[in-house]
């Protein structure tokens, strides 16, 4: 099984940085340093004019909304958006300093990351390029003769940084050997965001479908293909990736960690599938001395083995071409950018293309983060967040805690593995105690395309590196700049960048209501990972092993049901219905987290009080700092996807489902029978 981290945020989040904005998206002074105090819990964001028990996001947020449309680079506008556009902005402003800079040491931090950005910046020597840096990808593609050439392609291609045809590959945990590597395979092959969208025929995915296959056409026709010839690719590659489509597990199916753990020795993954001889690939692919692997999903390896045996020499050809292709296009000249951004908009809805600059500010972050990232956190990182940080980490420990124990569906026998789990939490806090040097990794400065293509070579290279050494558990999963935080299963592990402590997540200035809102419901939220669907399925030292007696696993899936059905019936768009089952994990940590975090603000000196600051009770303050937090709005055309490919659910239910579990919500703003959002006392799902 792959390991994946569960997030606060999105499984194709953008990064983010928070600061304090005003209504019309500019800062706010800081409190006590700039002027006037700021207005954590703002009235003028608010639409006082609905009832907070009808629909408290858009009482919460929703003058803000209507005076703070969608930008045209952006898909999505809200909170998160606005706080990623302040770390951009920050980035930038550390890279324009280290990218002007010339004659840095080489192999340096500052001319790595220097040079990285500099090169993605220089657009007159990318746009003289053309699509030169691929040219002899393409010839050489087209001089293979037979299968073994197809598969012998395939391999070169990932061993070279240059995609990952056909199917996954990687290094990770052995879920249920969390200290030791193994090499894993899974489901791939795809070009498109979701299987679904080959598989569905209604109009909306019509659409996506033709504006990808026109990509495809364009793209072969920029490198000199005729019309006719672009358009024959263009119907190739579908057909053959819609059966490989088929052939793959829903997303919901994989949220089962236990159905994609399938361990095989080499010797028997080989004879499920005769075209695909794996004993002799594996050390092209760099991996040696392997005598098992896991299969995600080995039914699906059947389907491409078959596919790679029926179809034509030719047309596997043209889809390796097209890997270089869609995996290069926006790194090469304008023309081909053009077309990325215009089928990109199609399913996104972004109206003009992210500035170069900005769009290099985030491909260094994700490339080299831990080397950017060290500039960050010596201007940006201070040691009282650290510290703040782990008095609110250790607060909201005790608090789950103490709920687990007061219990009343949960054995005492499974109560106290629970806490044993809990009590192994390992906690990651700003950055890496040892930075990532990217070593042996060359950066040049006039070299955008070489350095991308070094980039993945060096992080094939390390996965497969990790072959036979124990698991290094210090390893991060995001760079320090990022705003946004993380639970490991297999590591049992949270983690919490620097970006994410800022406000609306946490101020010093702010009040105890507004940060428990905010970071305490975040690290409640990680914490409850621990405890969902899936990672209740690990134990405290991260192996997948069931910890739980039958009768209470029995009991916490009848209450995982009812956060189902509750999400199942909500909408977007028009008939699209949120996917309960995808969204589970998320949703049961988004329900826990603000149960943990209010409890433990109940404990502090203004949760016990009922003072009231600008004219709402901690109560009411706590509950709003959680609405703003998912304040913002979404184009239809991203809406769509996310439904589709997304784990969390829109950011208005994020806000509105949880609370109509809450007791003390409905004491805190008065919400009655005949409320649109009431929920009878005993209807009200009680988990963590």
């Amino acid at each position: 099984m792959k390991l994946k981290f569960t997030n606060l945020m999105l499984s194709s989040a953008v990064l983010l940085l928070a600061v304090a904005f005003t209504p019309d998206g500019g800062k706010n002074p800081k409190p006590g340093v700039d002027g006037p105090p700021a207005k954590f819990i703002d009235p003028a964001n608010m639409d006082l004019s609905v009832k907070p028990g009808d629909d408290f996001f858009d009482y919460a947020n929703g003058t803000w909304i209507k005076q703070n449309a969608i930008p045209s680079k952006e898909t999505r506008w809200g909170s998160f958006n606005i706080l990623h556009q302040e770390n951009t902005d920050k980035l930038l402003g550390l890279l324009n300093q280290v990218g002007k800079t010339k004659g840095l040491p080489k192999g340096s931090l500052k001319q790595r990351v220097g040079d990285l950005y500099a090169s993605g910046m220089d657009s007159i020597a990318i746009e003289k390029r053309g699509y030169g840096p691929i040219k002899p990808d393409l010839e050489r593609i087209a001089k293979v003769s037979d299968l073994n050439g197809v598969i012998n392609e395939m391999v070169y291609e990932r061993v070279n940084g240059e995609g990952s045809p056909l199917f996954g590959f990687g290094v990770g945990q052995d879920s249920k050997h969390p200290n030791k590597n193994i090499v894993q395979f899974g489901q791939g092959g795809t070009s498109l965001p979701d299987r679904d969208y080959y598989i569905k025929d209604d109009a909306r995915t019509k659409k996506v479908q033709d504006a990808y296959k026109q990509y495809i056409v364009t793209l072969f026709t920029l490198t000199g293909a005729s019309q006719a010839d672009a358009e024959k690719n263009a119907s190739t590659i579908f057909n053959i990736e819609t059966v490989l489509a088929k052939a793959q597990l829903s997303r919901v199916a994989m949220r089962d960690p236990n159905k994609t753990y399938n361990k095989f020795a080499v010797t028997d993954f080989d004879k499920t599938t005769p075209h695909l001889n794996w004993a002799q690939l594996m050390p092209l692919m760099k991996v040696t001395g392997q005598d098992t692997v896991l299969v995600a999903q080995p039914d699906f390896f059947k389907a491409a083995d078959a596919l790679l045996a029926s179809t034509p020499v030719a047309d596997w050809k043209v889809y390796l071409q097209w890997n270089i292709l869609k995996g290069s296009a926006s790194a090469l000249s304008s023309s081909f950018v053009k077309a990325n951004f215009e089928y990109g908009s199609i399913l996104s809805g972004q109206k003009v293309q992210t500035p170069r600059n900005e769009r290099m500010s985030n491909l260094v972050d994700g490339s080299v983060g831990e080397l950017l990232g060290q500039l960050y956190v010596e201007k940006y990182f201070t040691p009282a967040a650290k510290q703040y940080m782990v008095n609110l980490v250790n607060n909201l420990k005790v608090t789950l805690g103490e709920r687990i124990q007061h219990l009343d569906w949960m054995s005492d026998v499974t109560k106290a593995k629970a806490l044993k789990k809990l009590a192994a939490f390992t906690v990651k806090i700003g950055y890496p105690d040892k930075w990532q040097p990217y070593a042996g990794l060359v950066i040049e400065r006039n070299d955008y395309a070489g350095n991308l293509r070094r980039i993945a070579v060096w992080r094939y290279n390390y996965s497969t590196s990790q072959l036979g050494k124990p698991v290094d558990k210090a390893r991060w999963g995001m760079s320090p700049p990022t705003v946004n935080a993380s639970y490991s299963p297999t590591n049992n592990d949270i983690t919490f960048p620097a970006g994410i402590l800022q406000f609306p997540f946490f101020d010093f200035g702010a009040d105890d209501a507004v940060n428990y809102g905010g970071i305490g419901a975040v690290i409640g939220h990680e914490m409850t990972h621990g405890f969902d669907d899936q990672g209740r399925q690990f134990d405290a030292d991260g192996t997948l092993r069931d910890w739980w007696t039958k009768d209470d696993a029995d009991k916490f899936k009848t209450r995982a049901d009812q956060v189902v059905a509750q999400y199942n019936s909500f909408t977007v768009l028009d008939t699209i219905h949120v996917n309960g089952r995808l969204t589970l994990g998320e949703n049961l940590a988004d329900l826990g987290g603000l149960n943990v975090a209010y409890a433990a603000f109940k404990k502090t000196k203004e949760g016990q009080s009922n003072t009231k600051i600008d004219g709402f009770t901690p109560d009411q303050r706590f509950f709003l700092s959680w609405a703003q937090v998912w304040r913002g709005s979404q184009r239809p055309e991203v809406a769509a996807q996310r439904i589709l490919t997304d784990p969390h659910s829109p950011e208005q239910y994020r806000t509105n489902a949880p609370i109509t579990n809450i007791d003390a919500w409905y004491a805190a703003f008065n919400v009655q029978p005949g409320d649109k959002m009431y929920k009878k006392p005993e209807d009200r799902t009680k988990v963590w």
